[in-house]
């Protein structure tokens, strides 16, 4: 491939505030849904007592170091941090009738420091995460109640920042709810279907009144949802294999289809039929629905297979997403099917279904870093995906799509999500911390650090075509 990625295209990574800030009840944040779930947030939901130990209370401090962190980021060449905002830094409750201002103060300042870096805030407005009162008071997004939380909450930091803050995304991984509803909607984890789907709804609904908050207070912002890009290919070429895929695929770009065309698409009829669940949907909602995106973002971890046997789907993977393995492919450590063509695919396929611009907002390997004699991180492994993956969105492009831009996930070493780890480690920087907590939080960059910066200066035009 002798191609270089476009000028305007964005470079960066992708931090979310409950994986890296810590500080998690200072200057009057309140407690959130990931503050009680020490394990991860695909853990179970723990009740905290004094005393207890959650490595995200400190995770790596950034609530701190940012203006060292961003400054590496910097060197790097980013253009571009997505980054969250913590709901309940802003309103500890989420149905306070005022915000927190020590909490707005603290965003102005992260935003003063990627100003001064001439690097592009992409901000979520929440990443896994809500204030825990709402989910103890009112069973979380189940509550239409939570709908003029949430918009109150947008409505406050686009003014605070629609002066300096031009590129948003409503909800992180927003179809997460279908397989870990406390992570994503603040529900028990044995709701029901009926419970499930209508806090979905209300999220999407409240994402539809940000979108339209936002198009009308900051005209010059461009705002996009977010899904969790679970490609699935079809274990054979058998018909039954093939329609099983399209059923499932059709799970999650649900969500991508409601918020870029604004109405529910027909085939949740059926769906909805099947499962016995009937949506209290009001006209008003209908109306709210109608304001669709500017862009889709998306995560790209991995692939998997569908399949109508039954046999197959015993030997489905036991990450949250129960996938079937793709015999084709390898694995990560913990077990995540490598596809870096599946992302090719997966762009050219959004982007025939929506026609509107993409951004993929999370890509990375998880792995086990060690420092060798020198003290370095050798990470020659996470140089080859990321080439490998990068490589794959450069023929995306000359297949003419409209990428936006990338930013990997985890640009430095964070807290993981789905497992509460630091050994599970991501970054191009190297942080001194280990799962129990121990370490310096010095910062060291890895070798990628090096790669990245290089393939960034270059545009891409050092990737490698993939042996």
């Amino acid at each position: 491939m002798s191609f270089q990625f476009p000028e305007s295209f964005l470079w960066g990574g992708a931090i979310a505030a409950n994986q890296v800030e810590g500080a998690h009840i200072t200057d009057g944040k309140g407690l959130s849904t990931s503050d009680v779930q020490p394990n991860g947030a695909f853990g179970e939901l723990v009740e905290r007592q004094d005393g207890d130990f959650n490595i995200k209370d400190v995770a790596i401090d950034f609530y701190h170091r940012y203006p060292e962190d961003i400054a590496l980021f910097s060197e790097m060449g980013f253009t571009c941090l997505r980054l969250s905002i913590a709901w309940s830094r802003i309103f500890p409750n989420g149905n306070d009738a005022e915000p927190n201002e020590a909490g707005l103060a603290y965003y102005d300042k992260v935003f003063d420091e990627l100003e001064k870096h001439n690097i592009t805030p992409l901000v979520t407005l929440s990443h896994y995460e809500m204030p825990l009162n709402l989910a103890q008071k009112y069973q979380g997004w189940a509550s239409r109640d939570v709908i003029g939380f949430f918009t109150q909450y947008a409505e406050t930091v686009f003014k605070r920042y629609g002066h300096r803050v031009k590129r948003w995304l409503t909800f992180n991984e927003i179809n997460v709810t279908l397989h870990e509803p406390f992570t994503g909607s603040g529900l028990p984890r044995d709701c029901d279907e009926q419970t499930r789907f209508q806090a979905i709804h209300h999220q999407l609904v409240a994402s539809a009144k940000a979108v339209k908050l936002c198009h009308d207070l900051i005209p010059d912002a461009k705002i996009g949802n977010m899904i969790l890009g679970a490609m699935l290919y079809p274990r054979t070429c058998h018909p039954n294999d093939m329609v099983k895929t399209l059923v499932q695929n059709r799970e999650w770009l649900m969500f991508g289809d409601i918020q870029a065309r604004g109405y529910y698409p027909s085939y949740m009829t059926r769906k909805f039929k099947e499962m016995g669940v009937e949506l209290t949907i009001t006209e008003a909602d209908k109306e709210d629905l109608k304001e669709t995106i500017d862009f889709i973002s998306f995560s790209y971890y991995m692939t998997g297979c569908a399949s109508a046997d039954p046999q197959e789907m015993e030997k489905a993977d036991a990450n949250m997403l129960q996938m079937i393995a793709n015999p084709y492919l390898q694995a990560s450590e913990w077990g995540w099917q490598i596809d870096p063509v599946g992302l090719r695919y997966l762009l050219n396929f959004l982007y025939d279904r929506y026609q509107k611009p993409l951004f993929i907002v999370e890509n990375g390997l998880g792995a086990k870093d060690v420092l060798n004699d020198e003290g370095v991180v050798e990470d020659d492994y996470r140089i080859a995906y990321l080439n490998d993956h990068l490589y794959q969105v450069g023929e995306a492009i000359q297949d003419g799509v409209e990428v936006m831009g990338y930013t990997s996930w985890g640009p430095i070493d964070l807290v993981s999500a789905s497992t509460a780890q630091m050994s599970k480690r991501y970054g191009f920087i190297y942080v001194d911390r280990n799962d129990q907590g121990e370490g310096s939080l010095a910062r060291k960059p890895k070798k990628s650090f090096y790669w990245y910066k290089d393939m960034i200066q270059s545009r891409g035009a050092n990737l490698a075509a993939p042996e």
